[in-house]
């Protein structure tokens, strides 16, 4: 199996739901929600690659380096790179139910799994999606993250507590889902945090807290402050809130007032190892994968997804090597020019 062949099977698989462009950068698909595309105009999609595409790289070669440390402990987990599966739910939804979604968990996690990774998984309005991703945990201890929905505070703690006894090594929770329609209208309403309710959450569970969804500093502060173990800067891939920023016009701002105090993830238009490199030159400590990983694992399952992942390591440590860059947890700032 290679990659052409399987990006050919998942457009198949898709039936236009995605079409498997050649650039994926939010254009064709704007609007597209249900789907892989966008919220409304598109911009925020738009704006995840545009802005990341506009940072370059220095190339560097008169140094020493040319077998870069990729590994790396993030939250505990030791990880071949800084590279983590992003949580994707709803399959007969958003991607033509092209897999089941047990079968689209078991994809993801398993092939992050056999490229050294970890995998989140998602949750929504049927209890399936989230049951799926404790299933594929049970089967795959310590290889995937289920993702709650920001439900009512207690739901949330006895869903968190589902994982750890499942084996998950973490759990978080999407707060940029915080105004999801289909899942107030399945009477499972959602809604924003407070402080205090992140507080709550951890204090009621076991294992390492992400919260998902941070764009400003103040919300950064705000997790540290709750004892938030890890934070995602996301703007929902663009499917929640029209014209947003760029993740990574925000995570500069975001690392430089939290890094050291939390541990900060950052998805959004993240398509290569070019693409990881800037982010961790940014500051984050790790990314998020999602729709590439997506397409791997439909048009290949897990075997694919193992494609997908093991070629943004391959590009990663080309892009260290042509940079100067000796490990991927002291990426330096002076990367980007």
């Amino acid at each position: 199996m290679d990659l052409q062949t399987v990006r050919k099977m998942a457009k198949e698989k898709l039936g236009g739901v995605c079409r498997v462009c050649p650039v994926c950068n939010g254009v064709v698909c704007a609007g597209e929600v249900p789907g892989m595309g966008s919220l409304g105009t598109g911009a925020s999609f738009k704006n995840n690659v545009q802005a990341l595409a506009e940072f370059k790289l220095n190339l560097r070669t008169v140094h020493d380096i040319s077998n870069p440390k990729l590994s790396c402990s993030i939250l505990g987990m030791e990880l071949a790179a800084p590279i983590i599966g992003a949580a994707i739910a709803g399959v007969a939804l958003n991607l033509n139910a092209a897999m089941t979604e047990e079968e689209y968990t078991a994809a993801v996690i398993g092939g992050c799994r056999q490229a050294g990774t970890v995998c989140m998984t998602g949750d929504g309005p049927k209890p399936q999606f989230f049951e799926a991703g404790i299933s594929a945990v049970k089967e795959n201890p310590g290889f995937g993250i289920p993702i709650i929905k920001p439900r009512e505070t207690a739901k949330i703690i006895e869903m968190a507590n589902l994982a750890a006894e499942a084996g998950a090594p973490a759990f978080g929770i999407d707060i940029d889902a915080a105004a999801l329609v289909n899942m107030t209208n399945a009477g499972q309403p959602v809604s924003p945090k407070t402080q205090a309710d992140l507080e709550y959450i951890k204090k009621n569970t076991t294992i390492p807290f992400i919260v998902k969804g941070i764009m400003t500093i103040d919300e950064a502060e705000a997790c540290c402050a709750a004892g938030v173990d890890a934070i995602v800067v996301s703007n929902h891939g663009g499917r929640a809130l029209d014209h947003t920023p760029a993740t990574a016009e925000v995570l500069p701002y975001i690392a430089e007032a939290v890094k050291n105090r939390i541990t900060v993830l950052v998805d959004g238009g993240i398509r290569s190892g070019a693409d990881v490199l800037k982010m961790l030159a940014l500051g984050a400590d790790a990314v998020l994968l999602g729709r590439p990983l997506a397409i791997g694992a439909i048009g290949g399952n897990s075997e694919g997804a193992a494609l997908v992942v093991n070629k943004v390591i391959s590009e990663l440590r080309t892009a260290m090597i042509l940079t100067g860059s000796a490990d991927v947890s002291n990426i330096s700032e002076e990367v980007i020019w």
